[in-house]
């Protein structure tokens, strides 16, 4: 029978279907399986009034079956089959869809009756791997088959054939083994198994395969008595694929266990989620969605090689193995799946097009989460802190970006370490335990804890009461800047000018002192040539000799934050330092009377009260060799 050609520009379309359209090369056996699954749906709509058909919904299914010697695999379905006119329209035609015809006439088909092919083009993915694809089909309700061969974009035959039963069988000739290109993998077992379980692990219809076990066989005994052991290897008929999501299983079947199980053997996680969301929303969008916050981060979760993003399914498909579009970066660390019929997918189906649903979806997840994540807080707070540290620096990232525009959808996530209960504690439940009287809300950023409790500053606010809340990470300095306030209540950083705990006769008088003192305080400023804006009297009641704040926009800590980063931007930022000096310590008493007597002597301790300030501040000395010196000086 002389070939015919494809219609539309048969070459060059065809061409483009096999070579560009498909990322992935495996994805043929996806969209193989899902077409079959489709015509399966066709013939048990037909059978809902029509008992010519004569099989249940159990007798349907499809089978894979794998020819090493031949280079064959076959891909077999029981469902409605294709006319000899229906070959020439659905596979003779490109981007012409059966399954979207099907699905525009029968409008009225029951919600369990899913379509999924509706571009016509998937059937065409074969190729990819195929040198030669035989198609045969008998259509249900007709006395003969036909069979439809094409080696590709040359153009295809029909012919007559018998068969037994309505249906189709799709005979993939796999092209030959190249040193860049290993068709023989998808002929092999574990290989096809694996396929079906990442891309088509959800189709409702059972996806069958022979699967090769081994069996322990006892022989006869030997001398001892004892009988000999050996192992033989079997096939057995399987069905390989889940069917029913987890996500699609009634709420009665969705025990923590059950869940929990499932983050695990899914994500490849060892440690239990911290909470699980479920999801089955209709209206603008219609999907269901398993989500879970995990426990801890993966390893690589702070690295460039990590890929955010939920597993896309489209009716029970896997389309996208990461889609990071249907949650914000700020909430990158939420793992799971989302199942929607409502998604507009482009022509490969392996990317979204960004349409309504996509965005309604999106904004309902972060909603979710968002939830679910201060019902933890609220009712697990223990659960919730473990989850907080893995994930504290996304949550206050995620609050900076974007220029602070996600500032209130944040703020409540976020947790700080507080002194005085000595764990993490929300804004809110510091806010709600202040004494009377308490000013601000006191923060001290630092590298840790431990560093942060030995600051004077702290010592300050601490001794009359007042908790203080500890800020380890680099950007806590701009998160704290960037809340504010909580309520109406000020955050306030310990390093401040004035922390508030001096009344209004008592920074008078520290004013009246610097200026009988001014020309003392000059004297320091000038002895550290530049390194400090000012020398003044601390308003902070001080029980150590000095300590540094700054004052202007950048503090110190934002100086410590870019030097770390490094780049052209380090240089530039720098706080103004101010040295901060307690004019009832000893050493200020020893300060002036050298400034009196002995003007190298003072600037020696000007310079050591500067270096100890340093220390204290959490930096380093400019120069340790020269302060080395400056001490043993002193000694000598």
């Amino acid at each position: 029978m002389p070939k015919k050609q494809f219609k539309s520009e048969s070459k060059r379309l065809l061409d483009l279907m096999i070579n560009s359209i498909y990322t992935h090369r495996e994805i043929f056996l996806r969209e193989l399986i899902s077409n079959a699954s489709d015509a399966i749906d066709k013939l048990c709509y037909i059978a809902l009034t029509d008992e010519g058909v004569g099989l249940s919904r159990d007798d349907f299914c499809i089978e894979i079956s794998a020819d090493k010697e031949k280079r064959t695999l076959t891909l077999r379905d029981n469902g409605i089959g294709m006319t000899a006119q229906e070959m020439e329209n659905n596979l003779g035609v490109i981007a012409k869809s059966g399954s979207l015809k099907f699905k525009q006439e029968h409008t009225d088909a029951p919600d369990d009756i899913d379509i999924i092919g509706q571009f016509g083009v998937g059937f065409y993915s074969a190729f990819m791997v195929s040198s030669r694809v035989t198609v045969t089909s008998r259509a249900y309700g007709e006395p003969r088959a036909n069979v439809w061969v094409s080696e590709g974009s040359d153009g295809y035959t029909i012919t007559e054939c018998g068969a037994e039963r309505a249906g189709t069988e799709i005979i993939l000739e796999l092209k030959p083994d190249t040193d860049d290109d290993n068709f023989s993998e998808y002929l092999e077992e574990y290989t096809l198994h694996s396929l079906v379980k990442k891309y088509s692990d959800y189709i409702r219809w059972p996806i069958v395969m022979d699967v090769t076990r081994s069996r322990k066989i006892e022989g006869a005994p030997d001398e001892s008595g004892k009988p000999a052991i050996s192992w033989e290897d079997y096939t057995e008929r399987e069905t390989i694929n889940s069917r029913v999501p987890l996500w699609q299983r009634p709420k009665s079947e969705l025990t923590e266990e059950r869940m929990n199980e499932f983050f695990k053997t899914e994500f490849g996680e060892d440690d239990d989620p911290a909470a699980a969301i479920r999801v089955d929303a209709e209206g603008a969008a219609s999907y269901r969605a398993l989500l879970f916050i995990p426990s801890k981060a993966p390893y690589d979760y702070y690295s460039r090689e990590y890929e955010p993003g939920l597993k896309l399914y489209a009716s029970g498909v896997m389309i996208m193995e990461k889609c990071a579009a249907l949650l914000p970066d700020y909430f990158r660390f939420v793992r799971g799946v989302v199942d929607s019929q409502d998604l507009s997918l482009n022509i490969s189906r392996e990317t979204l097009q960004q349409d309504r649903a996509l965005r309604v979806i999106a904004a309902n997840l972060e909603k979710k989460t968002k939830a679910e994540l201060l019902r933890l807080q609220e009712a697990e707070p223990e659960k919730y802190a473990a989850f907080y540290r893995a994930f504290a620096l996304q949550l206050k990232h995620g609050m900076l970006g974007g220029y602070g525009e996600n500032r209130d959808k944040l703020r409540d996530l976020l947790m700080f370490y507080s002194a005085g209960e000595e764990k993490l504690i929300t804004l809110e439940e510091y806010a709600k335990k202040m004494p009377q009287g308490q000013p601000y809300i006191y923060y001290a950023c630092g590298e840790s804890a431990a560093a942060l409790a030995k600051l004077p500053q702290c010592a300050a606010v601490t001794a009359r009461g007042y908790d203080v809340l500890y800020l380890t990470d680099d950007v806590d300095e701009f998160v704290a800047n960037l809340i504010g306030k909580q309520g109406e209540i000020e955050l306030r950083s310990v390093r401040a000018e004035d922390l508030g705990l001096t009344t209004a006769e008592e920074k008078k008088a520290i004013e009246q002192s610097e200026e009988v003192y001014r020309e003392v305080l000059d004297f320091v400023k000038e002895s550290l040539d530049g390194k400090i804006a000012a020398a003044r009297f601390s308003r902070n009641a001080l029980s150590a000799p000095a300590a540094l704040t700054a004052q202007g926009a950048v503090t110190l800590e934002m100086e410590k934050y870019f030097a770390a980063m490094g780049g052209d931007a380090a240089p530039r930022v720098k706080a103004e330092r101010v040295l901060e000096l307690s004019e009832a310590h000893p050493a200020f008493t020893a300060l002036r009377a050298a400034h009196a007597q002995d003007r190298d002597k003072a600037a020696r301790y000007a310079k050591i009260l500067y270096n100890l300030a340093l220390l204290g501040a959490g930096l380093s000395p400019d120069d340790p060799a020269a302060l080395t010196e400056l001490v043993a000086g002193l000694m000598s």
